[in-house]
């Protein structure tokens, strides 16, 4: 694949083939994917996807994903033959970010570290299968949280109203519809509301080691040494069947439409269409299950926080990065309603952006970024300019896959390392552990300083794990 440097951290991937717009594929050379990695040619196989504006773009943390690459954003005219895809937002359906600050530093948590890890660690279910913090007794609970997220999970008194002016979307996707949910997605979804699930997901307490802009980690409400509780996960089975039930609907579709892909696993539907909206719908309750995941999941965490010191945790804020939304951006001088495919991507949105909750209008959205297991995470804010529709990277990104990294990562040597470096490690089996070995993953601070270069965000706050609970 053929690149073009045009800025330090901005390279172009030319029109050709099939492509309808170039590719932009923000990074430095050294967080290139490498040769083989095939994340560049699904940028260009997005790039042919009908009504795609723009460009397809790819954050620093790309990596080959199912159709779009992990770190893809790409944005279609919903209104002049635009389509959907469930492969730009993956099958984990708003999976995400939610921080948490704590008023402890890290002397208290030293104090009260071993006892604090072991409530976590008995507090938060996880593992692939069955197992929730609330277990909803009634299929009236599961509607109702599909429909309003988070709200319904404050209702119910896992957290406080406040909590909701700190979530994206105010803590619910306004246009879902859960009649498009199917009865598969449903029963998987009963057993898993307050969960982790397996992979990469994790809650992590952390400590906040550097400010790089203090107004806005003010703002914010995060101080330097503040011990904070960040927690990475999404819609678990629910949203993992939506997506494989409407990928198989629009694959049915796409030769009766005209519309032909580079990958079939960009089968797509236009927005308008039946097949589309019913996408849509059922995407947005997806979203709702896993904000209301992660709510319950904070909800645990602060609760047994409280039982160790008698303080709690109040919300920074709740961002998803896997997600298609319908909104309004300029495109060619004018205003065109869009629906952007944020696939490990995440959406930073400026300062005085309508969409932020007024406390926050001054510094805008905060930007969520883990870092791989033992090493930083960033807080970041989203600036005036942003270009790729607003949208930034997603995490460190994966440089191995998992089972290059179980080849080459001796688990009990990583939890001892991790031990040393006092990092307290609970849950998780050998093989996720090794899995998930910060050697799998790019440099986060390599990651974070490429998209500020690029213009992409802005850094606030650079965060180091003290003890995490691994999915």
């Amino acid at each position: 694949m053929r690149l073009v440097e045009e800025t330090p951290f901005r390279f172009r991937i030319d029109r050709h083939g099939d492509m309808r717009v170039p590719g932009v594929v923000f990074a430095s050379r050294e967080l290139l994917p490498p040769a083989g990695d095939g994340s560049l040619e699904q940028v260009a196989n997005v790039a042919a996807l009908p009504g795609i504006v723009g460009a397809s773009y790819a954050m620093p943390d790309v990596h080959w994903g199912y159709g779009f690459p992990i770190g893809g954003v790409a944005a279609t005219d919903a209104r002049r033959g635009g389509v959907v895809s469930p492969g730009g937002v993956g099958f984990d359906i708003s999976c995400g970010v939610r921080l948490l600050a704590a008023d402890l530093d890290r002397r208290d948590f030293q104090r009260v570290r071993e006892e604090l890890m072991d409530q976590l660690g008995r507090a938060v279910p996880r593992g692939p299968g069955r197992g929730a913090v609330w277990d909803l007794p009634r299929r009236e609970d599961l509607e109702r949280l599909l429909r309003d997220g988070s709200r319904h999970a404050v209702d119910r008194g896992y957290g406080v109203p406040r909590d909701l002016d700190r979530c994206e979307d105010f803590g619910a996707v306004p246009d879902a519809e859960p009649e498009q949910v199917g009865e598969r997605a449903r029963e998987r979804g009963l057993g898993q509301i307050g969960s982790l699930g397996s992979g990469n997901h994790f809650l992590e307490v952390q400590a906040v080691e550097q400010v790089h802009d203090a107004r806005a980690a003010e703002e914010f409400g995060l101080h330097p040494d503040q011990v904070c509780v960040m927690v990475h996960c999404g819609s678990r089975g629910l949203g993992h069947q939506i997506c494989t039930d409407h990928v198989r609907a629009m694959d049915r579709t796409m030769a009766d439409r005209g519309i032909t892909v580079p990958d079939r696993q960009l089968a797509c539907a236009p927005v308008d269409s039946p097949e589309g909206r019913a996408y849509l719908g059922a995407m947005a309750a997806a979203a709702n299950y896993a904000r209301a995941n992660r709510q319950v999941l904070g909800w645990a965490a602060g609760a047994a926080l409280r039982r160790v010191t008698g303080r709690g945790l109040d919300l920074v804020y709740d961002i998803s990065h896997n997600l298609a939304k319908l909104e309004e951006h300029e495109v060619g001088g004018q205003r065109r309603l869009l629906c952007v495919h944020r696939k490990g991507a995440t959406r930073a949105l400026p300062p005085g952006h309508p969409d932020l909750p007024r406390d926050l209008d001054a510094a805008g959205q905060p930007v969520l970024i883990p870092g791989s297991m033992g090493t930083a995470s960033y807080v970041l804010t989203g600036v005036a300019g942003g270009d790729a529709f607003h949208s930034t990277c997603h995490g460190a990104g994966r440089r191995q896959s998992r089972h290059q990294a179980v080849r080459s990562v001796d688990a009990k040597v990583l939890r001892r390392d991790l031990e040393r470096s006092g990092v307290a490690v609970r849950g998780g089996s050998a093989r996720g552990l090794a899995e998930e070995a910060p050697t799998a993953y790019k440099d986060v601070d390599a990651v974070v300083a490429v998209a500020e270069g690029a213009g992409l965000c802005r850094r606030v706050a650079r965060l180091v794990p003290l003890g995490v609970v691994k999915g």
